[in-house]
């Protein structure tokens, strides 16, 4: 049986990279994190037997983070606080009410305000790509059964939440199928984003649903099943994640 690793090890690790990541708040370190979650997300899930449906979450998350940077350094760009410094080119300037002071829509475009749009799209996006990848990694599933029995309603939102990203994947593969055998030929993501989203939430609430008509929680006594132990190569991981944290704090300080 091949050996896998502890539903919170990924977790985790997740979390301890994301305050590295928010306390370096560097854009070159945050590339190099998302580079090496893609890389870890592409090694585990090439040597898994089965693919499973939340295995690929990270690519998905990763086509919202490059729009979310696009979107994040135009809306930057157009408007914002006007930051001083070596002019690129002008926009033409909108008249706000004096309520709005400090704020200007176009205007000149300064080479460290494009920049500093850019690094805050990263930020945002580096988030995402990390969580997204304890998601590729983990079955929610799993995951669930490691929750304490007093945090029942925290367990529900928890399997919607992790369910909701590996339906929207598993979703979008069946929609466009469907869509081209009844000979519908539409591009990009504009004919199935209704569909998708309404799919993929209605799927994480039945399993909800599922959880609290079995009368998960409300027992307070544990059956047969125990939960999973961290071992050595769990601890490594989570040790190395939260090594992070001080190394973002001397290197980025």
């Amino acid at each position: 049986m091949k050996k896998t690793f502890h539903p919170l090890t990924w977790w985790s690790g997740a979390i301890a990279v994301a305050i590295a990541v928010s306390l370096a708040d560097h854009t070159a370190f945050n590339l190099v994190v998302v580079g090496g979650m893609s890389l870890l997300v592409y090694r585990v899930n090439r040597s898994a037997i089965d693919q499973t449906p939340w295995s690929g979450g990270l690519w998905f998350a990763l086509k919202i983070a490059a729009i979310i940077i696009v979107i994040r350094t135009a809306i930057g760009v157009a408007i914002g606080v006007p930051i001083p410094g070596n002019t690129l080119f002008e926009l033409p300037i909108a008249n706000l009410p004096d309520w709005m002071a400090g704020i200007r829509v176009g205007g000149a475009i300064t080479q460290e305000r494009l920049t500093f749009a850019f690094a805050e799209g990263v930020q945002i996006a580096t988030l995402i790509c990390i969580f997204a990848a304890a998601t590729s990694l983990t079955s929610p599933h799993r995951l669930l059964r490691q929750m304490p029995i007093f945090i029942y309603e925290f367990g529900v939102a928890l399997v919607i939440a992790t369910s909701v990203l590996p339906q929207l994947v598993t979703s979008a593969s069946r929609i466009k199928s469907a869509q081209r055998m009844r000979g519908i030929q539409r591009r990009g993501w504009a004919g199935i984003a209704l569909p998708l989203l309404e799919e993929s939430l209605a799927r994480s609430l039945d399993l909800a649903a599922a959880m609290d008509s079995r009368g998960y929680g409300f027992s307070r006594h544990r059956s047969r099943y125990r939960r999973e132990k961290l071992v050595t190569r769990d601890l490594t991981i989570i040790a190395s994640a939260i090594a992070l944290i001080p190394l973002s704090m001397v290197v980025f300080s």
